[in-house]
């Protein structure tokens, strides 16, 4: 349960950033009460989704907590797009992937860790999480390195995108399907489940659902107003787009993520942060990208999915460093500390880009 003086804090950062935005304080001001308003509002988005998901069930519920986590990142991608700047966008897209991967998982490990010295969680999950990351990487790999090397032109790199992107959007249907229909006892966590029986979320259905939705318009309208302030901010602090998108953008957009996942790694509930951190990331490669290239189209088009070779590389190192630590389906505070580092590292390299 939320304490009592985040309610207030959250009304009036929300106040702060709107009276900023319209009365068109400076764009650093704007920018600041921006974020702080964005974290307070993705708080509250984290906490009614985990709400939702307890009276949705444990395969549903991992699934809500996937989307309206990444609701912030999507509807920000949306104004970017809007706003023509689908660099930003493909960073952005870039941060949220590793950022769930490297910072929110190994968070989650690492505070965990410190209180249950190791934590356990679905082994067939860690190994179909796996599967679906590289399948990820493998999609967003291959467009890249032909378009690149063939010279292949701007309309067939438009067409080549949209044909991935169907096939992208339809392998997560297809997992959907797979995890909450026909295998969902066998990627069931056991001692989750009877951990959650009885467990109360403090509030009724009612009540999650209506904080959900008013929580998800209040990040929609944080979101543009933060969106129009990048350009500034960056050519205010000397910092690149990609450096903006991929770590600004992105650990804004992932604030719910990162507050639900950790939570829930200190009731010793691992299986569950697995699914946000590693749920949400899969979310955003395989349905969330692909979606944006098509929601591009209707403000004109001109968004592909062919990623900057340096973005590429980060989505492969940390897919490939989470599959190494989660495939065996535990986790201590040490393997923690380790993603963060990766995390840490990927930072400093892209700030002095």
């Amino acid at each position: 349960m939320l304490k009592k003086s985040f309610y207030p804090l959250l009304v009036l950062t929300f106040l702060l950033s709107a009276l900023s935005h319209y009365l068109h304080w400076s764009m650093e001001l704007q920018f600041v009460f921006a974020g702080i308003a964005i974290l307070f509002a993705a708080g509250l988005l984290g906490k009614a989704t985990e709400s939702v998901a307890h009276y949705a069930g444990q395969r549903l519920g991992g699934f809500l907590n996937a989307t309206f986590g990444n609701a912030a990142e999507l509807i920000i991608a949306i104004f970017l797009i809007k706003e023509g700047l689908f660099e930003i966008v493909k960073a952005s897209l870039t941060g949220a992937i590793i950022g769930n991967l490297l910072l929110v998982l190994g968070a989650s490990a690492l505070i965990g860790g410190f209180k249950f010295k190791e934590q356990k969680f679905n082994v067939h999950l860690a190994g179909q999480n796996a599967s679906l990351m590289l399948l990820g990487v493998i999609a967003l790999f291959i467009p890249a390195i032909f378009v690149k090397t063939e010279h292949i032109s701007a309309q067939d790199t438009l067409r080549i995108s949209e044909i991935v992107a169907a096939f992208l959007i339809a392998a997560y249907i297809g997992w959907l399907i797979y995890s909450m229909v026909t295998h969902k006892d066998l990627l069931a966590d056991n001692e989750e489940t009877k951990a959650d029986h009885g467990e109360s979320p403090g509030w009724s259905k009612s009540r999650s659902v209506v904080l959900l939705v008013v929580a998800t318009v209040m990040v929609a309208f944080i979101s543009e107003w933060l969106v129009h302030t990048l350009d500034a901010f960056s050519a205010r602090f000397g910092l690149s787009e990609l450096f903006i998108g991929a770590f600004v953008v992105a650990i804004v957009g992932n604030a719910a993520e990162h507050s639900a996942a950790v939570m829930l790694a200190l009731k010793n509930k691992m299986g569950a942060a697995v699914e946000i951190a590693i749920g949400s990331s899969l979310q955003i490669a395989l349905f969330v990208a692909p979606v944006l290239i098509f929601v591009s189209l209707l403000f004109g088009g001109g968004m592909n999915l062919i990623f900057t070779t340096i973005e590429l590389a980060a989505i492969a190192v940390a897919v490939f460093i989470a599959i190494s630590i989660s495939r065996d389906g535990s986790t201590t505070w040490f393997e923690g500390m380790l993603l963060i580092f990766v995390y840490a590292i990927l930072g400093v390299s892209f700030f002095f880009v």
